[in-house]
């Protein structure tokens, strides 16, 4: 897929997509309707629904246009050149160090601020 691929949502698409919202909806409904049975069975019931839900959505365009983004992400993720743990240690080291560094300075110039504006408003100062 590339940036430029342009789909039109057709009618049976908004029909499905409005069918697994209003299937995932009623789930939740059933979920807090079964309030008095055991949390397992509505834990599961919840799952199943979601299931049927996305199941439904993934049959339109929009759904099958996910899929793939997803299927594009992970082998993506895949290719990417992760650090290693010495490089890693390293880095962390490095920003630890900038932002004790920054600290400092930042105490330093509220000293600074905290005399200046001291002598300032001090009586006879």
């Amino acid at each position: 897929m590339s940036a430029n691929d342009q789909t039109t949502t057709t009618g049976t698409d908004k029909a499905k997509l409005t069918l697994a919202v209003g299937t995932f909806l009623a789930g939740v409904v059933g979920f807090y309707g079964l309030e008095g049975q055991s949390d397992l069975i509505r834990v599961i019931g919840i799952v199943v629904v979601a299931a049927v839900a996305i199941a439904i959505a993934m049959t339109s365009q929009p759904g099958r246009n996910a899929w793939a983004f997803a299927r594009e992400a992970r082998q993506e993720l895949r290719r990417v050149v992760w650090p290693t743990r010495q490089e890693s240690i390293q880095t962390t080291l490095v920003v630890l160090v900038m932002v004790f560094i920054v600290a400092i300075l930042l105490w330093l110039m509220d000293m600074f601020f905290m005399w200046g504006v001291g002598a300032l408003v001090r009586p006879g100062g």
